[in-house]
């Protein structure tokens, strides 16, 4: 084996560009993004820090690097490149794929979509980050047509949410704290955006279904839900979706070596979820606890 100073894989950061992404992830078989089933994108790169992120890897938008120790001979000395590890314990976090190579991979889970009514999902991270390229993928979706959806936070430029948004047959759109100085600082988020995009998109009759991400000491709050709600009712908007907080990516977090701040938080009570879904449907909303 020759000695690499550095990964032979490209760790910069690509341009904005229509013809290429960076992902990190293609999960198949969903059932929690979107209607039917569905194949998921995950797109790499989240300009927000929120303390609960389930996917700690999609925040840099650079290819990053784990060793599993799992896997490791602890070679002497490690070379540290992950073309020349010879067990794969030394791997990259992200890769760069074309249009048409990325069409291809989602593409051979089109007979469960059309089974099923599902479709493909673009997720991350924060989708908007490579908007060109989404907008161009969710067209050529729709001209196969499949069923598409984004998962997003919102926070962008409206045209560059627009450009994506009106590609889509559902945009499943997060908020989360409500209070504009806290959202701030906790998860780096322009809340007066955000909202602001969402009515827009709501004006424009584009589906847009909200989330409320369910966590304690942030969102999981009787006083948070009803802004929620006192928010969307003039949009005419009744239906929302409430996502309870899981731990599922802590080993993530130390897979990165990365503090996880939600270490020994549980996840709500069934009761509290309830209680909360409750509130919402007496309010005239249609629930749905997860989705």
């Amino acid at each position: 084996m020759t000695l690499s100073a550095a990964p032979r894989i490209s760790c910069e950061v690509p341009e904005t560009r229509v013809d290429m992404a960076r992902i990190f992830n293609i999960q198949r078989y969903s059932l929690n993004d979107g209607r039917g089933i569905r194949t998921v994108v995950f797109f790499k790169g989240c300009p927000h820090r929120c303390p609960w992120c389930a996917n700690p890897e999609s925040l840099s938008p650079h290819i990053q690097f784990v060793r599993r120790e799992s896997k490791c001979l602890h070679c002497s000395p490690c070379l540290r490149d992950v073309e020349e590890c010879p067990s794969g314990a030394f791997e990259p976090i992200g890769r760069d794929v074309s249009l048409d190579a990325l069409l291809d991979e989602v593409m051979k889970d089109e007979i469960f979509f059309r089974a099923s009514g599902g479709g493909v999902t673009l997720s991350g991270g924060e989708v908007l980050m490579q908007a060109p390229f989404a907008a161009r993928l969710l067209a050529r979706l729709h001209q196969s047509g499949v069923h598409t959806a984004i998962e997003t936070a919102g926070d962008a430029p409206f045209p560059r949410l627009f450009a994506v948004a009106s590609r889509c047959d559902e945009v499943l759109f997060d908020l989360k704290i409500m209070d504009t100085r806290q959202s701030k600082q906790v998860v780096k988020l322009n809340l007066p955006r955000v909202l602001k995009n969402f009515s827009r998109l709501a004006a424009l009759g584009i589906n847009v279904i909200p989330r409320l991400p369910l966590i304690p000491g942030y969102t999981l709050s009787p006083e948070n839900l009803q802004r929620v709600l006192a928010f969307l009712q003039p949009t005419g908007i009744t239906v929302l979706h409430l996502l309870p907080f899981h731990s599922y990516g802590e080993a993530k977090y130390r897979l990165l070596g990365r503090h996880w701040e939600m270490k020994n938080i549980p996840a709500p009570s069934a009761d509290k979820v309830d209680a909360l879904r409750l509130f919402a449907e007496q309010a005239g909303f249609q629930v749905t606890v997860g989705g």
